[in-house]
């Protein structure tokens, strides 16, 4: 699961200073992510989770969030949550998107 794994680096990259995002488990077809942050006021939380998913369309992965396993927030705007995801090869993978429109 290293394209998992670099998925997360790339969220940690553009989301860090916000929220963190690390694995906890794979098993399967399963991965279990802990995120924890801050997170931004005006930003859903779920949107969060969701942007793991577009992450790991540029690294050829399906990563779809299942459900949230742990949540847990502080009185000082900071949270813990672990998502369990389901991840799948993407079947856009290798596909030149330009070549198949025409």
């Amino acid at each position: 699961m290293e394209a998992v794994e670099r998925v997360l680096e790339e969220f940690n990259r553009l989301h860090g200073s916000e929220a963190r995002a690390r694995i906890l488990q794979i098993k399967g077809d399963e991965v279990i992510i802990e995120f924890e942050g801050s997170f931004c006021a005006t930003c859903g939380l779920y949107d969060y989770f969701d942007d793991i998913k577009w992450e790991a369309i540029e690294f050829g992965l399906e990563l779809e969030p299942v459900e949230v396993l742990e949540a847990e927030e502080d009185d000082f705007e900071h949270g813990r949550y672990v998502v369990r995801y389901r991840v799948r090869e993407s079947k856009l993978r290798g596909i030149n998107l330009e070549e198949e429109s025409g």
